[in-house]
Formats: C-alpha cells, structure tokens, sequence
C-alpha cells in the first residue's frame, strides 16, 4: 500500500510544485515594475531597463520613460531588481576660521582704558603700576584681584570680571573716573581720589581728605609726585 502510493504521491506534489513556479512567473512578468531592473534573457542576456510591463503575450521592456523594447514572453527568463547605490555622503561644510582677537598687552589695555573714559594715559599707567606692577595674577592680602587691584565687591558693582584682564582694566579705570567726578569741587581732587581708590570712599569721608594711613598717603604721594614730572616731560599727555 505506501510502497504503492509513494511514487504517486511524489509525482503529484512534484507537479503542483512546477505549476505554482510557472505562475509565479507569470505574476511576476505581468506586474509593472518601477525603480530599475535588469531583463534575464533566455540566451542569458542581460539588459539594463527602467521597468517592464505585460501586454498580451508580450513584454515590454521600458529602456526610458517614454522609449521600450518588445519581446516575446518566452523569450525572458525572468527580471532581477538593480542593486541600490548609495550616495556618496555629503561634503562636509566648510567652517570659517575664526576671527582671533588679538590679545593686547597690559599696557596696550592702560592707554585703551585711559582713551575711552577721557583720562591721561600715563596718570593710569602709574596707578597700575603702583597696584600691581602690570601684573593681572597679582591678589592682595585683602583680596584685591588683577592690575587694578579690583576688590571683588567693587568689581560687582561695575559689573566686571576682575580676573579677565581687559574687564578689570576697563572697570578700575571707569571706576578712577567716577572717583575724579565725585571730588572735582575739592582743591586736593586727585588726592582724595587716588585715596578713595586705595582706602575706599568711606575712608576719604570719615577724614573729609587722605586718611592717615601710611599705606595710602605714600600711595598718593608716590603717585601725585610721579605724575608731576610725567607732566614737566615735552610731549606728555595731559
């Protein structure tokens, strides 16, 4: 009985097997196809189309979207979908260099500062001189930060960064300014000034003029007489 229905059961599936592949070839050709294709031909040609379609007994073979080639069916063995190709990626862009700003040094930062808040350079040049010898490391024992010697809470005040060395030269130099304005209706102006940045405004007040600190009238001293002979000097700006 099984050695009876083997064989025929065998032949059987094998047949609806070979009808199933031939159908599906023919769903296979009768389908439109887009995107890019090759056409397998029966003498093992290939051909390079945009896509095919069936009509009849025929096949067309679109080598454009408007131009094709006509075939028997019987004639292509089947089509083979064309293997995507990436782009190549994206240059990257180009970055602009960036514009660097030249750093200037603490002197060319003193005769700036002095320029744009109406001072005499070299009065600035040697209050710097004398608070922290054109040194931005430079920190007091009071904590007073940069070539300035800006204390942090005045620093604050004048919305300024103490440790960057343009804001505190810029800052402390804005700050001798403002000093300058407050006592201009005194006869001893520069001395209460230059003893108002050294000892504060408080200090100046209490003593109604320089403080009798030794710190800060050697200060002001050392200073005023400096700036006297910068003064006698031919060329000096006033």
């Amino acid at each position: 009985m099984h050695a009876f229905l083997g064989p025929l059961v065998n032949g059987y599936i094998g047949g609806y097997i070979g009808i199933m592949r031939r159908v599906l070839w023919m769903v296979i050709l009768c389908i439109p196809a887009v995107g890019g294709e090759y056409a397998v031909l029966t003498n093992d040609a290939r051909l390079k189309i945009d896509h095919h379609e069936r009509a009849g007994d025929r096949i067309r073979l679109f080598t454009s979207k408007e131009g094709y080639i006509e075939l028997p069916a019987s004639s292509v063995a089947g089509f083979e979908a064309e293997e995507y190709v990436a782009p190549p990626p994206a240059a990257a862009p180009v970055k602009e260099p960036e514009t660097v700003k030249p750093q200037l040094t603490p002197r060319e930062l003193v005769e700036r500062a002095a320029a744009n808040n109406g001072l005499p350079p070299d009065f600035v040049h040697l209050v710097v001189r004398s608070e922290s010898g054109y040194r931005q490391d430079a920190v007091s024992r009071k904590g007073a930060i940069g070539l300035m010697q800006l204390m942090p809470e005045t620093a604050a005040t004048l919305h300024a960064d103490p440790h960057d060395a343009e804001q505190n030269v810029e800052a402390g130099t804005r700050y001798l300014r403002d000093l300058l304005v407050q006592y201009k209706d005194y006869p001893d102006q520069v001395r209460r000034a230059l003893a108002a940045y050294n000892a504060g405004p408080g200090a100046v007040q209490k003593y109604n003029g320089v403080p009798p600190y030794p710190e800060t009238q050697n200060y002001v001293q050392r200073i005023v007489e400096a700036y006297r002979k910068t003064l006698r000097q031919p060329g000096t700006q006033r």
